[in-house]
């Protein structure tokens, strides 16, 4: 369970992170084009030296967002008395159940058949989940997902499993 939900959330990094570069990217291309007065904190930004520094300003904006959507899913449980049944069995159950809601709008379709308005929903129930279990046991999500992909990129070093799906085991 929590090796799922260490997934899904860098996943949301990684996916942060790709659209930051090619934002970056965009910017580079305007910059060579001449088009740089109205962009020159960009340009100090995509010196590879300022890249690590901006990355870590992402992720500290990132880190508050966390923050603030368990604050929200707390107030809004906490308004409804509902922190009872939130124990962290039921909230590894109502996750997985979610999760499998989330696997339903995939079966027998191909990808793009699947409705994005649906799947929305249940990807907000599933991080929900994810976010009041993390609570529970005083965990910081940042922390957690930041430390498995660092144990991810041992496990799968770029020369070994860029391009392939091959366990770690197996490279």
């Amino acid at each position: 369970m929590h090796r799922a939900i260490s997934a899904m959330i860098s996943m949301v990094i990684t996916v942060m992170a790709t659209k930051y570069l090619k934002w970056m990217n965009s910017f580079d291309k305007m910059r060579e084009a001449k088009h740089a007065p109205f962009l020159k904190d960009f340009i100090i930004i995509s010196h590879p030296l300022n890249f690590s520094l901006f990355f870590i300003h992402i992720l500290r904006s990132f880190m508050e967002n966390w923050k603030k959507l368990q604050d929200a899913l707390i107030a809004f449980r906490n308004e409804r008395d509902w922190e009872q049944f939130h124990n962290p069995k039921d909230l590894a159950l109502a996750l997985s159940i979610e999760a499998a809601e989330l696997n339903e709008l995939f079966l027998w379709k191909k990808a793009d058949e699947a409705n994005p308005e649906k799947i929305r929903e249940e990807l907000a129930d599933v991080f929900a989940y994810a976010i009041l279990l993390a609570e529970k046991y005083d965990l910081d999500i940042n922390e957690i997902v930041l430390d498995k992909i660092k144990r991810n990129g041992e496990k799968y070093p770029v020369d070994k499993a860029k391009g392939t799906a091959t366990k770690y085991t197996d490279l």
